[in-house]
């Protein structure tokens, strides 16, 4: 049940998996001065959970967005436990060959189907292949060549090359075992009644409104690391999709939701001074951040780039447009995904630390001067003007706000453009943007090898033949420790011409009330709904 956020409207174009191997949770509770005594926690009930965003299907297989509110049915043949280890879920072991080839995992023998039939090779087998024929997202699995249930429980993925990434889509449910009979019966339509493995089931769904799930009674397969392995504690899980902010906070307030989740950061507060709520954070596994496209004229002088990122600011950013509730990055990678490194950090930190004065002499030994003293610089009789890009959001339209008065410091004229999700991405694939505020997530360093290399670089259209060797190699290279070191020596050449300027980190903020029990896992991103209990 990792979390996946689909990055289809203004990332990749595809479902990226959000999980990570140093993001952090923390728990503020509220400041009320009267001492509230906590309530007897109870099983059973209805879980209610405000979701921010409602997914196109509940078939894992044919969504690009994975997150909580369709991923119940699921599980996992691997995970990370709360520390980052790489834990067995489904599959009780698993290894690799030497050559890096060929996959085998070795599933639980106790593991049945909501239909009371068992978990088998067969039907684990049948499942990753039907992700690899029909899922919008299938190459995140790699050049599969075949599937093989060797017997009963095992099953053995054969690749045609090495291929290092596929332990992060075993942590998963995109690559699932799904309930062969359901498949059978349901065949295209699996997604309006999805059967498999995971602790709650047999949705009800309400386009529109919500989808509720009731628990698995025969559940007792759980993460390895939650407090309660076995079914869930409360009887239903309700995931209600409320897209006005006004409209959700009042119904928390009104005390209907028990898990406000991506709770705008104004609204902390207010929130933290009701007796009993509990304000949640944690770091996103991903990373914001101001995109050039570089197959145009302008981003094709390194100095031009440089200057833009010197030019930026980011403490302003984080205060005022996110009320601090973000971490600035400047390195390729964010401490929250795998590969990140303080070295690369560091250097990119030193770079491009704020300094106006040096952005303009870049700009100024790139041609680019102020002839006429209207504060915007020119080259060739043309004022230095670009437009910037982005969606309807809220929070992203007050950070273009700052960048366009942040880079109107170094005679920049940026033009905001705010335009829908849609519009975003098709303007990105055929290069029709100059500057662009995206986002991307993925619990590893691949994500480099999908944004820069130069036959999938469809948003910063990037292009370095050495860049592009470099990360082809990473996808290749097992061992760990000498993978890492292959990513270092690509982010430094994305540090020294960056395709791009990181932003922030987002500290993604959750408000629980009347519940106990709740805890995330910084490392996937999933919330333990079997260890809560409601206490009113």
């Amino acid at each position: 049940m990792m979390k996946w956020r689909s990055l289809a409207p203004i990332g990749l174009g595809m479902a990226l998996l959000l999980a990570a191997c140093s993001s952090n949770t923390s728990v503020s509770q509220n400041n009320s001065s009267t001492p509230q005594q906590p309530a007897a926690a109870t099983e059973g009930g209805t879980l209610v959970v405000a979701a921010p965003v409602e997914p196109d299907t509940l078939d894992s297989q044919k969504s690009t967005w994975l997150d909580n509110t369709n991923s119940q049915s699921y599980d996992s043949f691997l995970s990370r436990d709360m520390q980052g280890k790489l834990v067995p879920h489904l599959a009780e072991s698993w290894e690799v060959s030497d050559d890096g080839k060929v996959w085998t995992l070795k599933l639980r023998q106790d593991v049945k189907f909501h239909s009371g039939a068992p978990l088998t090779a067969e039907a684990a087998k049948a499942s990753i292949e039907r992700f690899a024929e029909i899922s919008p997202v299938k190459d995140l699995a790699g050049p599969i060549e075949k599937v093989e249930a060797a017997d009963a429980h095992t099953v053995k993925v054969t690749f045609k090359e090495p291929f290092a990434p596929f332990a992060n889509m075993l942590l998963g449910t995109f690559i699932t075992p799904l309930d062969p009979e359901r498949l059978k019966e349901k065949g295209d339509q699996f997604g309006e009644a999805p059967s498999a493995t995971g602790p709650f089931m047999n949705p009800e769904i309400k386009r529109g409104a919500s989808v509720t799930y009731v628990k698995n009674p025969d559940y007792k397969w759980g993460h390895v690391y939650a407090d309660n392995p076995g079914a869930p504690y409360v009887d239903k899980i309700m995931f209600r999709f409320l897209k006005d902010d006004d409209t959700r906070i009042l119904e928390f307030k009104k005390g209907t939701i028990h898990v406000l989740q991506e709770v705008p950061t104004t609204y902390v507060p207010e929130l933290q001074a009701i007796p009993g709520v509990k304000i949640e954070t944690n770091m996103e596994q991903g990373m914001k951040y101001l995109g050039f496209n570089n197959k145009k004229d302008v981003f094709k002088d390194v100095r031009v780039k440089q200057a833009i990122a010197m030019a930026v600011d980011r403490e302003p950013i984080v205060q005022y447009a996110l009320s601090g509730f973000a971490k600035p990055i400047f390195g390729p990678l964010p401490p929250t995904i795998p590969g990140h490194s303080e070295k690369i950090e560091n250097m990119a930190k030193e770079m491009y630390g704020y300094n106006v004065e040096k952005a303009k002499q870049l700009l100024a030994e790139a041609g680019y001067t102020d002839s006429n003293g209207d504060g915007i610089v020119e080259k060739d009789g043309k004022p230095f003007s670009l437009e910037l890009l982005l969606m309807d959001d809220p929070v992203l339209q007050r950070v273009a706000q700052i960048l366009q008065n942040q880079l109107k410091e170094i005679g920049l004229d940026i033009k905001i453009a705010v335009t829908d999700a849609a519009t975003v991405k098709d303007r990105a694939i055929k290069g029709n943007h100059e500057l662009f505020l995206l986002y991307f997530g993925l619990n590893d360093p691949d994500i480099l090898f999908l944004l820069m290399e130069t036959n999938n670089s469809k948003r910063v259209h990037y292009s370095d033949p050495k860049v592009d060797e470099l990360l082809t190699k990473g996808r290749t290279t097992l061992n760990e420790e000498e993978r890492m070191k292959v990513y270092e020596e690509a982010m430094e050449l994305l540090v020294k011409n960056p395709p791009w300027v990181p932003l922030y980190v987002t500290e993604s903020v959750t408000a629980t009330r009347n519940i106990e029990g709740y805890k995330i896992n910084p490392f996937t991103g999933d919330i333990l709904f079997g260890d809560i209990k409601i206490t009113k």
